[in-house]
């Protein structure tokens, strides 16, 4: 891969990570997905999940729509990117920090989790989509009753 090929593969590598988190923000779950492989191995083990799943895009998608329904605003910030790749093959990372917003009773209203994200992706009809997702939780701050 030349120069110019890697530093477009990164761009569009980064273009599907952000859309994730956007489309996420946005609860455009049709966004979501499409950023997605068909199948998804999924690790939230880190959040309390019991195992790491494979998943398709619309199972997560589906439990992220209900986990979030109450949330009133959402909001993900990432940097530090790293990326690997390797054909059609990739593998990148980033920190990330999502914060949660809830009008609650107490005024106690966001809540943030701060770690850090793992994702490998493929080359797939011209589009890098993520076919493993970890998040590693470091910590949590404000409301967890949100």
């Amino acid at each position: 891969m030349n120069t110019l090929e890697q530093l477009l593969a990164e761009r569009n590598i980064l273009k599907s990570i952000n859309q994730l988190f956007i489309g996420t923000d946005r609860k455009d779950w049709a966004a979501v997905e499409a950023v997605f492989a068909p199948q998804v191995v999924f690790d939230m083990t880190s959040m309390g999940a019991p195992e790491v799943k494979q998943l398709s895009p619309k199972q997560i998608t589906a439990a992220w729509e209900e986990g979030l329904k109450d949330i009133e605003h959402l909001h993900h910030q990432t940097g530090n990117f790293e990326m690997e790749i390797e054909g059609a093959r990739a593998q990148a990372s980033c920190y990330g920090i999502a914060y949660h917003y809830r009008s609650w009773p107490d005024g106690h209203n966001t809540r943030a989790f701060v770690g850090d994200y793992a994702f490998q992706l493929v080359l797939q009809d011209g589009h890098w989509l993520i076919n493993h997702f970890r998040f590693n939780l470091k910590f949590i701050e404000g409301n967890p009753d949100l």
